[in-house]
């Protein structure tokens, strides 16, 4: 039995189901699960006894795209390659994406994917949910290689081809609904459970306006079936509610998967930036989740607010969708973004948005043995250094994190008992040379004509 004892100066526990800050206390891990939290040290194999450190929960990030957005990254920020003002959804990550996959080799998709699991683990999580192509299942090779605790959601299209053309209108075509079910089942018979289950697989129809009814419903039956999450884009632009309207007797969004029967307590729905009032009632009625990533959509000039949706009643949680991968910045830019839009203070307070990417997030997965530090649960944990000089002098250690900390403080990661972000660095491979691989594939894709058109469009 390995053993591992961490000191912390704060750590988080709970204590009557709400958080609780314990002081000069040492977490020991016995294998894969927390077996004590104790004031006195405990004899340890390993023992990392550093002072200023907050010993967290393994944070989750429950919506990433680790592909699409470093297909995008440098090029779509100041309004770039936004065709006609439209989301780059359309403009750069479908059709670039589709073409990438294509395009790079098996070990170049590797390398793509290693550099987005790294990027994760440096920015503090231990769990991801990853929607992606199904034709980069290389992203399950590189979680399981690189030890996160992995939720591949490979996506499910009726039409895989939407893009918006020189006119800024989005086209659809294909049909690939059958066929991606397929692959689905495919990928979830070789993975599910791999990595002493830390791969696991959620069902990802992409989008409400790339999938039809008859795949939406299919998608829902074969979750419950499973008992997987079911993940999708739900209203995350306002062509996408146009079009839903036109579609399918002016119901929005929400409405349209409200009649499929998927708005559900086992929906992660993503964005719902453009949700109504009355959307936002019946998700919290039906028990759905909101997945917000604030600052992707900040760098467009549009605010996502997490205080909306949670003062709406629906369940919400912090994601980073790719952009940056630095969970405690996408934190500190939710409790902002928050409090500009309601001009309150208040809204989005730290305690708060620490609990959606842990025991919340958790708890949407119905993972209870995450996101919380107590004998028994699984020994994922994420350490921050609150030693730098921006985070002294330190009061409140929960308000330090979410208004002032950032991934350079992140100090240690441990997925399953094993450590794999010490110091600030992947203890498992060389950063230099899976930040090069994946930095030169991503080239081949910027390189292409149509790229250069959708960047420049």
């Amino acid at each position: 039995m390995s053993t591992i004892a961490i000191f912390g100066s704060y750590v988080l526990s709970r204590k009557d189901g709400a958080q609780d800050v314990l002081r000069d206390h040492w977490v020991l891990i016995e294998d894969r699960k927390i077996a004590a939290v104790t004031r006195d040290r405990p004899a340890a194999e390993q023992v990392y006894d550093k002072p200023g450190r907050f010993v967290l929960p393994g944070l989750l990030n429950l919506h990433n795209h680790c592909f699409s957005e470093a297909v995008a990254r440098s090029h779509t920020e100041d309004g770039n390659g936004r065709r006609n003002n439209q989301s780059i959804v359309y403009t750069v990550l479908l059709p670039l994406t589709k073409r990438g996959a294509d395009l790079l080799t098996k070990e170049e998709r590797l390398a793509v994917a290693r550099l987005g699991i790294l990027q994760l683990l440096k920015g503090g999580a231990t769990t991801v949910m990853e929607p992606f192509r199904n034709t980069i299942p290389e992203m399950f090779d590189a979680a399981e290689e690189m030890g996160i605790r992995f939720y591949g959601a490979p996506y499910l299209f009726s039409t895989s081809d939407a893009k918006a053309g020189a006119d800024g209108l989005v086209r659809y075509a294909g049909d690939d609904g059958a066929a991606d079910m397929a692959t689905w089942d495919t990928l979830y018979q070789r993975w599910n459970g791999r990595g002493n289950g830390r791969i696991g697989l959620a069902m990802s129809p992409h989008a409400t306006d790339t999938c039809g009814p008859d795949l939406l419903r299919a998608c829902a039956a074969r979750a419950r079936e499973l008992g997987v999450p079911v993940t999708t884009h739900l209203a995350q632009s306002r062509a996408e509610v146009e079009t839903i309207g036109k579609r399918y007797g002016d119901r929005t969004p929400a409405q349209y998967l409200d009649w499929l029967g998927l708005l559900a307590p086992d929906l992660l729905a993503a964005h719902c930036i453009a949700s109504t009032d009355d959307d936002l009632k019946l998700m919290a009625a039906r028990g759905a989740t909101v997945l917000n990533c604030p600052r992707v959509f900040a760098r467009a000039g549009v605010t996502a607010a997490f205080s909306r949706f949670a003062e709406h009643g629906v369940c919400t949680v912090v994601g980073t969708d790719g952009y940056n991968m630095d969970l405690l910045g996408e934190l500190n830019a939710a409790s902002l973004i928050s409090k500009i839009v309601s001009q309150r203070p208040e809204v989005a307070n730290s305690p708060e948005l620490i609990e959606s990417v842990t025991a919340t997030a958790a708890a949407v997965i119905n993972r209870p043995d995450l996101g919380t530090i107590a004998p028994g649960a699984t020994a994922d944990l994420t350490i921050v250094d609150l030693t730098h000089p921006h985070l002294q002098p330190l009061y409140d250690p929960r308000r330090a994190l979410v208004a002032l900390a950032n991934r350079a403080n992140i100090d240690q990661v441990i997925v399953d008992g094993r450590v794999l972000i010490d110091a600030g660095h992947y203890v498992h491979g060389d950063e230099a040379a899976i930040a090069a691989a994946g930095s030169a594939a991503i080239g081949k894709i910027w390189d292409l004509p149509e790229a250069q058109a959708a960047f420049n469009g």
